[in-house]
């Protein structure tokens, strides 16, 4: 999935306000320093899903007979591989 970077922002700062409120947790750095990392592993979780994401597509494309995006054989195949990616992973 491709997303802005003014959500991702917006996803850190959600991260870094809840974890903040949350009774549970204590901070060593401060806020910004946790949105920052929030930020950066956001990024790296959101690439690493576009490469599973396109491995899939391609896997589905090439095979034999041509099948229409969108069409359950399409979405069988294409959730199939998907798994298969994230378990190579190790995700």
């Amino acid at each position: 999935m491709r997303i802005s970077d003014d959500k991702l922002n917006k996803l850190a700062h959600v991260i870094a306000d809840t974890l903040a409120e949350t009774d549970e947790c204590e901070f060593h750095e401060d806020r910004n320093t946790i949105r920052q990392e929030s930020r950066k592993m956001l990024a790296k979780l959101f690439a690493e899903e576009l490469k599973i994401d396109q491995a899939a597509r391609l896997k589905v494309s090439s095979h034999k007979k041509n099948i229409p995006e969108g069409s359950q054989e399409w979405e069988i195949l294409y959730r199939k591989y998907y798994q298969e990616e994230v378990k190579k992973l190790g995700l």
